[in-house]
């Protein structure tokens, strides 16, 4: 398989690095770990981290099982929804047709959204969170739509 270059030459990460990078960093903000926390467990730099979830760099087989055995997961949650079977879901930075919740969760903010609305307990309090929410979101696209 030939290697992708950019328009300078340069070579682009392969598509599967970048999609494991991108599992890497959702998991590691479900969990709530810093790239400099899950760099220190793993005696690496917050920038290798980094690099690994751009897949600038790839990631060995080793450092991949030293990640899943960190994150708490096993290596094919690494690779949980890549592929050309009908069930494919994309890449994380592709928009077209983008399923809302996916959106979600593969945002900062939705992991963070979704880690401490789990926390809640009180399930009055969450139902006035989801009213809160909801509140929101209609008020919005009414906006839009005006």
């Amino acid at each position: 398989m030939a290697k992708q270059k950019a328009a300078s030459g340069k070579d682009n990460p392969h598509p599967v690095d970048v999609y494991v990078g991108q599992r890497v960093k959702l998991r590691r903000m479900a969990m709530g770990l810093s790239q400099e926390k899950l760099g220190k467990a793993m005696e690496l730099t917050f920038q290798q981290i980094q690099k690994y979830e751009k897949g600038a760099n790839r990631i060995s087989a080793s450092k991949l099982y030293e990640l899943g055995q960190e994150l708490e997961v096993p290596i094919q949650f690494f690779y949980d929804g890549y592929g050309p079977e009908p069930h494919y879901a994309g890449g994380f930075a592709e928009t077209e047709n983008e399923d809302p919740f996916m959106e979600l969760i593969q945002s900062p903010e939705g992991v963070q959204l979704c880690r401490y609305f789990a926390s809640i307990k009180d399930p009055d309090v969450k139902k006035r969170v989801l009213d809160l929410v909801k509140s929101i979101a209609e008020t919005e696209g009414a906006g839009k739509s005006a």
